[in-house]
Parts: C-alpha cells; structure tokens; sequence
C-alpha cells in the first residue's frame, strides 16, 4: 500500500468509527483542570469553544502587552518586544509539534486550539508577575 493509499485508509476509517457518534476530545491542554472548555463533548463543541477561549486569551494578552509597552522605558521595551516575537514562535512552534501528535485525527484541529489558549494564558500570568510593579495603577 503507498503512502496516499494509507493516508486515504486512515482517512476513512476516522470518518466511518466516529460517524455516528460524538468523540471526546482528549488533548493534553483540554485535559488541564484550568481549561475553560474541559468536559466539551464533540469536535465541533470543542473547536467552538476553544476558537472563543483563544481569542480571548489573546485578547487580554495584548491588552497587557500594550500598556507594558506604553509604560516601560525605552529599553525595557523593546527586551519586552523581542522578547515577545521570541515567545510567540516558540508557542507556534509547541502547538504545532502538539497537534501533530494526532496526526490526521480529528483531535488535531482541538488540540492545537487548546495549546494556543493554554500557551496564552500562561503567558499573560507571567508578565503580570513579572511587570507587576508597571500594571498598578
């Protein structure tokens, strides 16, 4: 069997077991108790929620992100900003070595969603730790 025939087999008999049936998604980040979307049954539920947890996740980073930036001082800023080019590869880069864990199983699509939100989240704590001093108003 070549490799396109393989892929198709594997293709197929994902589609044929989980037809009929919703699949709990088990990704290593879905699984975390802090998971805002920990105990979503079906793929579609769960690449919904974690679509909306993401965003959001992203969403307050880059609040914080921009007012470190407004008030650092001129070097602290910009370590701040190659520091966070740096991260956001890395991030890339881990949830994408995540999802691929799954290969063509329909948890990759959740997976990597839930990497990203977890990865973000986790980032935010860490400035506000690390920048406390500059996040008091």
């Amino acid at each position: 069997m070549n490799t396109k025939q393989l892929l198709f087999a594997r293709a197929f008999a994902l589609l044929v077991v989980s037809a009929g049936t919703p699949v709990a998604i088990h990704a290593q980040h879905m699984n975390e108790k802090d998971s805002p979307c920990a105990g979503v049954g079906g793929t579609s539920d769960a690449v919904s929620c974690l679509s909306k947890a993401k965003d959001a996740a992203d969403t307050k980073l880059n609040a914080l992100y921009q007012k470190l930036r407004q008030r650092l001082e001129a070097e602290d800023a910009t370590r701040l900003v190659e520091t966070q080019r740096t991260w956001m590869k890395y991030r890339d880069q881990n949830c994408t070595a995540e999802r691929e864990l799954y290969g063509l199983g329909t948890a990759a699509g959740p997976a990597y969603l839930a990497c990203l939100e977890a990865m973000t989240r986790a980032r935010t704590k860490e400035l506000e730790v690390t920048y406390a001093v500059h996040t008091k108003d």
